[in-house]
């Protein structure tokens, strides 16, 4: 017998709501060579809504545009995200991470899209309350759910609100590279899908390369790993990324093992909850004692090279920052991968870590925001 999995394709995520995006940090850098900018908490940048679609009954897309002074500190790779910061009654403001379903090449205003949760505060607000005209802190984008290349064929999975940098990927694919790319959406309904008719007009420009396979559940029911594992048994070669609810990812993940995938090349955008707030979140001062006890770290980062006193009670991202070096991060919770670098030489452990694989920790990846030293000497790259 088939074993369904639970679809609750209402909500894979924090646009999606209460959670913010991670993934493994295998990857690379896109064929565009575009590296996002690292936001700052002390710094985060507004953005005016000068657009709400409404996409479905219960999802709608915010347009974003950034202030000029700022517009160079939004260029970004398909996939990524960004962080906002929402308004609230109760604590002043809650901090969300929505996937841009807008791709670079398009130019024009980001675009986010944010599907109502029953008991999700940041979705119901935005759909309730956002209006053209309206302005949101962000953070610049981030993320490393971005393909290394454009003109890689790919398999795409998305279920429900996880097709937004599903989405970001596959345009970008078929306007800037050769890549073909075959997508399997899953939704509830044929009235819940975001982007059908963009989807239908992609399919019909690109028809020798790209396929669109929808799922729905009020016609086929749950999906279930063995059906997943027939579904793609022509394209299970191909680079895969998956976003959306994690029953339905682990699903795919199951389905790709059976064709003996290499799971490196399977990368999953999963979801945690954010509980702090990266706006507002700051490195602390190290005292004479933490001084007194440091490692001492030697970091390349964007083509130079640095050496850090590393007080062992702290974490790399804050030592970095407090030596006003420009370290990539967003969450600063071990929750988003943004800040992801790799240990060259030296030991370090991390006080939590949502994101990486076994795969990735094998290989030297840690999170930047979660990492202190073990060694008196690390050596820690970017690149």
């Amino acid at each position: 017998m088939d074993t369904a999995i639970e679809l609750d394709v209402r909500e894979p995520r924090t646009s999606r709501e209460d959670a913010g995006p991670r993934r493994s940090a295998t990857g690379g850098e896109s064929a565009d060579g575009v590296v996002a900018a690292a936001g700052s908490p002390a710094d985060p940048v507004v953005v005016e809504i000068v657009r709400v679609v409404r996409e479905t009954a219960d999802a709608v897309s915010l347009e974003l545009a950034p202030q000029p002074e700022h517009a160079e500190r939004f260029g970004y790779r398909p996939g990524q995200f960004l962080t906002v910061r929402i308004p609230s009654e109760l604590t002043g403001s809650v901090s969300r991470c929505y996937s841009l379903s807008s791709a670079p090449h398009e130019g024009g205003p980001l675009k986010v899209t944010v599907k109502r949760t029953a008991a999700g505060y940041a979705s119901n607000w935005l759909c309730d309350n956002a209006v053209a005209g309206d302005t949101l802190q962000v953070l610049p984008p981030a993320g490393l759910f971005t393909p290394a290349s454009l003109d890689a064929d790919l398999l795409l999975f998305a279920g429900g609100s996880g097709i937004t940098p599903v989405l970001s990927i596959l345009k970008s694919v078929l306007a800037q590279g050769s890549g073909h790319c075959t997508l399997v959406y899953a939704n509830r309904d044929e009235s819940s899908v975001i982007f059908a008719a963009e989807l239908a007009e992609l399919a019909g420009a690109h028809p020798d390369r790209l396929q669109v396979l929808h799922w729905l559940e009020s016609v086929q029911g749950l999906p279930s790993v063995p059906q997943l594992s027939a579904l793609v048994r022509h394209w299970a070669d191909r680079e895969t990324f998956v976003c959306g609810p994690e029953p339905f990812m682990d699903a795919v993940a199951a389905a790709m093992a059976a064709h003996g995938a290499d799971r490196r090349r399977v990368h999953m955008e999963k979801f945690v909850s954010l509980t702090g707030n990266p706006f507002e979140a700051a490195p602390p001062a190290s005292d004479d004692a933490d001084l007194a006890d440091s490692a001492n770290v030697e970091v390349d980062l964007d083509g130079e090279h640095h050496r850090v006193a590393w007080p062992r009670r702290q974490v790399l991202l804050d030592t970095l920052l407090a030596a006003g070096l420009e370290a990539p991060y967003s969450c600063r919770e071990g929750a988003c991968s943004a800040c992801v670098c790799r240990v060259v030489s030296g030991e370090v452990s991390m006080r939590r870590n949502e994101v990486l694989e076994e795969e990735d920790l094998a290989e030297g990846y840690v999170l930047a925001c979660q990492a202190v030293p073990v060694t008196d000497d690390v050596s820690i790259s970017y690149s």
